[in-house]
């Protein structure tokens, strides 16, 4: 099959195809006569599972170890396997620290909140006394008791 076929039927851009192809996640297709790709039809396959493969955000640099291993015909499950953990490691790490800056701004947002709403905008304001405790991480508002 021709590109414009194979974009068609995986749903992958032609560009995207040709760059795959590039950085050898597609082995080189063989040309017609008129020097035109020729894909496989297994080709296919192999494009869904590389963009299944990014779906769950893996890198291209991991699809191509697995795709590698396929290929030789051995088993990458290990592989994907132990990459699965450390994909889960890392989104708990990012969940984390999203809670985090999410109670950090709550915290910024009731501070503020007991600033007089008609206040003029000056050295007292929110968006001038929002400081971080760099020991803590903390975000905190920074209230200068006046004399």
């Amino acid at each position: 099959m021709f590109i414009h076929e194979l974009a068609q039927a995986s749903g992958v851009s032609a560009k995207t195809i040709r760059y795959y192809e590039s950085i050898g996640l597609l082995p080189d297709p063989p040309r017609a006569e008129n020097n035109y790709r020729q894909y496989p039809p297994d080709t296919v396959e192999r494009l869904r599972f590389i963009v299944s493969a990014r779906s769950l955000d893996f890198s291209l640099t991991d699809i191509a170890e697995f795709l590698s291993a396929r290929d030789e015909g051995t088993l990458p499950c290990k592989r994907v396997l132990d990459s699965i953990d450390g994909r889960i490691a890392e989104l708990d790490r990012r969940i984390a620290d999203l809670l985090a800056l999410r109670d950090n701004l709550s915290r910024v947002r009731a501070d503020g909140e007991g600033l007089p709403p008609d206040k003029k905008c000056d050295d007292d304001c929110l968006c001038y006394i929002i400081t971080t405790d760099l020991q803590s991480g903390q975000v905190t508002i920074q209230r200068e008791e006046k004399a």
